[in-house]
């Protein structure tokens, strides 16, 4: 990949200090500095998987993605580091598949990739016009793509995706607008034209946000089946049978509610212990620098074996 491309996708991953740190103090005769394998689990641009790398000079991490392009342009910005890192394409819900490495420490940023909102081609984004696709594995046969959702689907189905996913107050009358348009939805701008055509004014003025955001983001969770992932991965990452350390960076109160259940249920199950009794949030200067961390929440948990 050329170097302008990784100018332009280069990003400050989000808590990258709070992530550092709970690695540094986690105390397990399993994963001492010299002995940490690391699973970056969501590896998008490479940001984690850099910092690791450049901070524990002795570990080795493997990195995990849905997205083809992702897995390469990680591979071309960490290929100084020779070996120490390798990527797999894969989802992270197949951990089960390819967990002979005896990770200590595993990472998920359950949030969407720069690099995949900023091309317009794969539609994710609201603010460029590009085909309604938003799939993160392009090359799955087996999903829709977001236009073929809101063609496919009912309104009281459409309605039950922007609500669950979105939290849209106003998904009964959007999935409405939406099956009952008589302009075919091909873009996500044909999209958002009919959001901004549907909601009041007024309503718009006092969002606080762009008007779409809630859709979209409810779109994108379906298209990629992403809490039923979530659901998978953490069933597997329950069966590890070493001391390790779990770390997810979430940014949707669902995901965060589901994570929060799981790591309260292990620690019932005398699996091991939270780290983190509430959720660790951004620092202001940190959301100052970056506006997409204003809701992430950090939850870890400490696996402890024998």
């Amino acid at each position: 990949m050329k170097g302008r491309e990784l100018k332009i996708f280069s990003h400050e991953p989000v808590m990258l200090n709070e992530v550092l740190d709970l690695i540094k103090n986690f105390s397990s005769p399993a994963c001492s500095a010299d002995r940490l394998n690391i699973l970056d689990g969501t590896l998008g641009l490479g940001g984690y998987s850099e910092a690791f790398l450049k901070n524990f000079p002795d570990c080795r991490v493997i990195g995990l993605d849905r997205d083809e392009r992702a897995i390469n342009f990680s591979l071309e910005r960490l290929k100084n580091f020779g070996d120490r890192f390798s990527a797999r394409h894969a989802n992270f819900s197949e951990i089960a598949a390819i967990n002979n490495e005896d990770f200590n420490v595993y990472v998920f940023d359950l949030g969407v990739s720069n690099m995949q909102i900023s091309d317009p081609e794969r539609g994710f984004s609201f603010q460029n016009d590009g085909p309604l696709d938003m799939r993160m594995n392009t090359n799955d046969e087996n999903l829709l793509t977001a236009r073929e959702v809101l063609e496919n689907y009912d309104e009281k189905f459409l309605a039950k995706i922007f609500w669950d996913y979105g939290e849209e107050k106003f998904s009964r009358q959007i999935a409405s607008a939406i099956k009952k348009s008589k302009t075919e939805l091909k873009t996500t701008g044909d999209l958002v034209n009919l959001i901004r055509e549907t909601l009041p004014q007024p309503v718009q003025r006092k969002m606080g946000t762009h008007p779409a955001r809630r859709v979209f983001q409810a779109l994108r969770i379906f298209v990629n089946n992403e809490m039923q992932e979530l659901e998978n991965l953490l069933k597997s990452l329950g069966g590890i049978k070493n001391n390790a350390l779990i770390i997810f960076v979430a940014y949707h109160s669902l995901e965060d509610r589901i994570i929060k259940k799981t790591f309260r249920q292990w620690q019932t199950d005398d699996k091991g212990k939270i780290l983190t009794k509430h959720p660790m949030t951004p620092a202001e200067n940190e959301i100052e620098k970056n506006y997409k961390a204003r809701s992430a929440k950090l939850r870890a948990f400490s696996i402890i074996r024998g």
